[in-house]
Parts: C-alpha cells; sequence; structure tokens
C-alpha cells in the first residue's frame, strides 16, 4: 500500500486532479468530508464541540450549525485552536480507518486542503501538491465560483504560500493549463505511483 497527501491552494484545481487519479483507481480518503462525518448528530465529535462552544452553534433540527461556528473560530485565533484540537485528532483516527480498510497494494490518495498548514507531509510516503499561478486561481475564483475579488484574495492569503507547498512536494502537477494538459500529468504520476508501490516504498501501514 502507498500512502499519497495530496494538497494545493484554493483555486489550483486539487478537486479535478483527485478525480482523475480516482478513475484511475486510487482509493480516496477526504479530510474535508470526514471533518464533516465526525461532527454529524448523535457522534461524540458534535458532543465535544457543544460543550466547549455551548448549544448556540446548534441549528434548530441538532446539526452543527457551521456558519455560527465559524463566525466564532474565524474571528479568534484561540477559539479556532480549539476547535482543530477537537476535530482533527477524530479526523486523523477515521482516515487512519480508511486506509487500513484498503485492499493490499492499493494506492491511497489523502485529499489534505491544509496539509501544509497543519505540517502533515511526514505522515505520507509521497506528497502532491497541485499548483496553480495565483493569477490563475483568482480568475478561477471570481469567474467559476462567482467569488468577489477581495474575498478571493483574502481565502488565498489565509492560506500557505506557494513556496511552502512546492517545499514539501514529491511531485507536482502544474494546473496553469487545461484539464488535457492536467489529465496528462496525473497519467504520469499514476505511473510513478503505481511502480512506488510496486517497489515496496511504500510505509509500513500497508
Amino acid at each position: 500500500m502507498l500512502s499519497v497527501g495530496l494538497t494545493g491552494g484554493i483555486g489550483a484545481g486539487k478537486s479535478e486532479a483527485v478525480r482523475l487519479l480516482a478513475e484511475r483507481g486510487a482509493v480516496v480518503v477526504d479530510s474535508d468530508r470526514i471533518a464533516r462525518e465526525v461532527v454529524e448528530p448523535g457522534t461524540p465529535g458534535l458532543a465535544a464541540v457543544v460543550a466547549e462552544f455551548g448549544s448556540g452553534v446548534l441549528a434548530p433540527n441538532g446539526s452543527l450549525d457551521r456558519a455560527r461556528l465559524g463566525g466564532i473560530v474565524f474571528a479568534d485565533e484561540e477559539r479556532l485552536r480549539a476547535l482543530n484540537a477537537l476535530v482533527h485528532p477524530l479526523v486523523a483516527r477515521r482516515s487512519a480507518e480508511l486506509q487500513a480498510a484498503a485492499p493490499p497494494g492499493a494506492v491511497v490518495v489523502h485529499d489534505v486542503p491544509l496539509l501544509t498548514e497543519n505540517g502533515l507531509a511526514d505522515r505520507y510516503d509521497a506528497v502532491v501538491v497541485v499548483d496553480a499561478s495565483e493569477r490563475t486561481r483568482r480568475e478561477r475564483l471570481v469567474g467559476a465560483r462567482g467569488m468577489a475579488g477581495e474575498d478571493a484574495d483574502a481565502r488565498m492569503a489565509a492560506q500557505a504560500s506557494r513556496a511552502e507547498r512546492l517545499a514539501i512536494a514529491d511531485f507536482v502537477l502544474d494546473n496553469d493549463g487545461s484539464l488535457a494538459d492536467l489529465e496528462r500529468q496525473v497519467n504520469a504520476l499514476w505511473g510513478k505511483l503505481i511502480d512506488m508501490c510496486a517497489a515496496g516504498k511504500a510505509s509500513d501501514q500497508g
């Protein structure tokens, strides 16, 4: 088994790269989806969040009111650290369970938006960074997602820098071009990952 961490800045096209890898046979572990699952109604994760932040972060139906919680934590770095301390271990545990359930010889791609920011590179056998220029990313956020320019700038500035992401990369997918360009690169990357897995350059978790 080969454990791969994949990341990229907002607007870089990370989701498209993950989709292409999944089509080629990768087992995808989506950290964002897991982060939502571990705080669903009835979970210990949601109970812990309510104990820390109060019942005011719950919607009328008992689910987590993400907008309200976001309003609390993104205005206060200490409260954000408190939330991360609750949620990140749960996400890590569930990610490990999903990786362990993958078939022998699988290439497991962990889709981790904040891999760089949280210093997680050492957890994986290889790190893939989906890269695009700030200009390209901003154009995608404003054009495709309809985000206001100042909001796009703020979201990009809040993440790790392009240089910081590239510094931890074992492989880089240059996504300044077309989808066809990205697909060609993913094909080449997939071959390298398969070779790594076959050569036994994977972690002892496999």
